[in-house]
């Protein structure tokens, strides 16, 4: 199933960006001004920033809402409680006005000014998701992760072509655009919330007929992220599960 391609001149006037947030008050005010100095360079007809807080035990919440009064383009949404960051996503992403909407980490270990990449490849390559990608040139690597979780790293995406069949050679960095027409078909559908959830996103998408496209991105290590790539063996039986999910007809 093939769906239509937003033109790109209307891309590039509407955005919306989803920080999930789980316990960020340290980085969260530095990660919001840029951002938001960031879409004040820009001609955006609209913009907003959503805030996803996801049952933080600290000021997060409080913080982005302090934005948020200050700022209309800021808006928080709660989670009940503590559910993950597929969860957050999603959350944010089927809750967006923006007709494009981008996830980003809150540690912006992708700088927000790489959306120009992905817009860019958007409008190129007429494709409704783009993805960032720290592997297609690791020359843009600034601060690297350590050797171990590197070659995890690795060993997870070739483990994720095996079993999902999906091509992209990085389906973790946590920095994606979608058209929001097809996040809304693509997120309604997914079942995984914690980490697992970016490849089964993309898997989604590609069964639906999205095009997809995967850039190079610069990224930055940021020490005391949350986002690891290995909790246990939970991201590799995610892979099983999105199969399993699949087989039972949960993304029809």
């Amino acid at each position: 199933m093939k769906y239509d391609i937003i033109t790109v001149d209307t891309l590039t006037r509407s955005i919306t960006v989803v920080i999930p947030a789980y316990n960020e008050e340290k980085r969260l005010a530095a990660t919001l001004e840029q951002v938001l100095s960031y879409l004040d360079r820009g001609d955006w007809a609209f913009a907003e920033v959503l805030v996803v807080d996801d049952g933080s035990r600290d000021s997060t919440a409080a913080l982005a809402e302090r934005f948020g009064a200050a700022d209309a383009r800021v808006r928080v949404l709660r989670n009940p409680g503590n559910r993950g960051k597929g969860y957050s996503v999603r959350h944010g992403m089927l809750e967006a006005r923006g007709e494009w909407v981008l996830f980003t980490d809150a540690d912006l270990s992708t700088p927000i000014e790489e959306l120009d990449r992905l817009i860019g490849a958007a409008g190129a390559r007429q494709a409704s998701v783009v993805i960032g990608s720290r592997a297609l040139d690791r020359s843009l690597i600034g601060i690297h992760q350590s050797l171990f979780r590197e070659n995890a790293g690795r060993l997870f995406n070739l483990c994720m072509r095996i079993i999902t069949g999906l091509p992209f050679a990085d389906t973790q960095c946590g920095f994606k655009l979608f058209e929001r027409s097809a996040a809304q078909q693509i997120f309604r559908r997914q079942r995984l919330d914690r980490f697992g959830f970016d490849p089964e996103v993309l898997f989604i998408a590609r069964r639906l007929g999205y095009r997809i496209a995967e850039v190079p991105v610069r990224w930055n290590n940021a020490e005391g992220t949350k986002v690891t790539l290995l909790g246990g063996l939970t991201p590799f039986l995610d892979l099983l599960r999105i199969r399993w999910n699949q087989l039972r007809g949960r993304y029809d």
